[in-house]
């Protein structure tokens, strides 16, 4: 279901001019969440199927792309024809992902539907329950889908929003070593550090980012284990 529309965006798909569709359902309870409304619960249907095709037709002149968001749009039902509307349309298309879905994400790259994949790593795997709301979870799915991207089989980039009191230096080498770890030989390319940013749609407040020393000196501590390491949001 359609839940949300950002009908114009410079920023969420690198090189595109693009909106932004957000997909209603999520499997994690991340605490920093800023579309904790999309998370569970009755959401209202902001746009048919139909009313979007058609919006996107009205736009061919001023868009490029389209971002598929949530939530966690690769447990929607609808995507798959999502994508095919869009791509029948003659626009590109990018994925956000909690990467908890490798058969899904596999699948649509395999039939060309996504151009461009966005994963979020959260955390190191010590932590990465914690920081995504949960008290465990099966990582296995997540290192499958980071070493199918890669593998170098779509455009990618990863993705982390550091929060307090989630994330610290040590946290912060062992996801390094471990993203670094799953691939023998190839380095993940591009890594981006965002600064969590606090919003009444958070899903629970008294979160805060670390200073821009601090996340200065993250990204210093991983760029042995990506090709590019690069700070996002300040």
């Amino acid at each position: 279901m359609i839940v949300g529309l950002q009908k114009m965006t410079l920023l969420d798909f690198p090189g595109k001019v693009a909106c932004t569709v957000f997909l209603h359902g999520c499997n994690m309870r991340c605490p920093f969440c800023h579309n904790s409304e999309l998370i569970a619960g009755q959401m209202d249907e902001a746009m048919s199927q139909e009313a979007f095709a058609k919006f996107l037709s009205s736009r061919k002149e001023l868009l490029d792309g389209v971002c598929i968001s949530g939530g966690e749009p690769t447990l929607s039902p609808i995507l798959p024809e999502l994508l095919m509307q869009i791509k029948s349309l003659g626009f590109s298309a990018k994925l956000d992902t909690n990467g908890t879905q490798p058969k899904v994400i596999q699948k649509l790259v395999s039939q060309g539907l996504v151009d461009y994949i966005a994963m979020d790593i959260k955390n190191g795997p010590s932590r990465y329950a914690q920081t995504v709301g949960l008290s465990s979870l099966d990582l296995s799915p997540i290192e499958e889908s980071i070493q199918y991207l890669v593998d170098g089989h779509t455009a990618y980039e990863f993705r982390t929003t550091l929060v307090q009191p989630f994330h610290d230096e040590a946290s912060i080498i062992e996801m390094g070593q471990w993203l670094s770890s799953l691939v023998p030989g190839k380095k993940p390319e591009k890594l981006y550090l965002q600064s969590f940013v606090d919003r009444d749609t958070v899903l629970f407040s008294g979160l805060c980012a670390p200073d821009p020393h601090q996340i200065e000196r993250y990204a210093l501590l991983l760029a042995p284990y990506a090709g590019v390491v690069s700070v996002r949001g300040f």
